[in-house]
Order: structure tokens, then sequence, then C-alpha cells
């Protein structure tokens, strides 16, 4: 049995964990102005349209254990946790990757899916932004 394998799957994750949280937030769209946001009332509408196909409930094995359908599933982020950080953008990966601030491979939804979902628009990013920053409520 090879003992150093969990120890470099660890280090893997902890470097792509690393990557994310270095991303220049500076190159999101501000947060939206509209105060009370919560994921029930907008942030699931918008994850409905642009990550349920592979992070939903219908989804058998959600890519990267993800699954974006609760507010309780979002907070408790997927193989690379936690995506959301209530109250801070900095360590929220999900914004960096919807908002496509971090490595093309890593961007959400990606680039030439199969399904062709178009990216979130920075109104709805702005909206993912002002939610985080609100509480993750």
């Amino acid at each position: 049995m090879n003992k150093t394998f969990p120890l470099a799957v660890g280090a893997s994750v902890l470097l792509y964990v690393s990557a994310l949280a270095d991303a220049d937030i500076s190159k999101l769209p501000p947060s939206a102005s509209q105060k009370g946001v919560t994921f029930d009332k907008d942030i699931k509408p918008i994850f409905e349209k642009s990550c349920f196909k592979c992070h939903g409930p219908e989804t058998e094995k959600p890519k990267g254990k993800f699954r974006a359908d609760t507010l309780a599933a979002v907070l408790k982020g997927g193989e690379n946790s936690p995506d959301v950080v209530a109250g801070d953008v900095k360590k929220s990966t999900l914004l960096h990757q919807v908002g496509m601030i971090v490595d093309e491979d890593e961007w959400m939804p990606p680039k030439d899916n199969k399904a062709k979902i178009a990216p979130l628009t920075k109104e709805q990013i702005a909206l993912v932004r002002a939610w985080i920053e609100q509480g993750a409520k």
C-alpha cells in the first residue's frame, strides 16, 4: 500500500484551493445594491438555470461532489469545500469560478460545456456577491 498517496492528494487539493483563494476579486463586478438577498428567493433561480445540470437534485453524482440546489448543500460545499464562506468573497471560491477570475479550466459553468449553458451575467455575479457579503442566508 502506498502511504504517500493520500498526502499527495491532500497537497494537490490544498494547492487547488489556494490557487482559487488567490483570485483577484477586484476583477469581479461590484456587489448588487439589492438588500436582503437570500438563497431561496434570489440565488437558487440563477443556479437552477446555470448549475443544476451538473450540480442539481437529479444529478446522481454531482461534479466535484458539489450540490447547488439547497442552501445547506451550497454552504457544505464539495470536494474542495468550503466553496462559499458567508461574508467573505475572498474565500468564496464559488464566486471566483462563476465570476471567471480563476484559470479557465475552473470556470463555472465550464467554457464550451456540452449543455451550452451560458456564463452568469455581470448582474447575476453581482447578486451572488451581494448574497455572500450579506451573510449567505
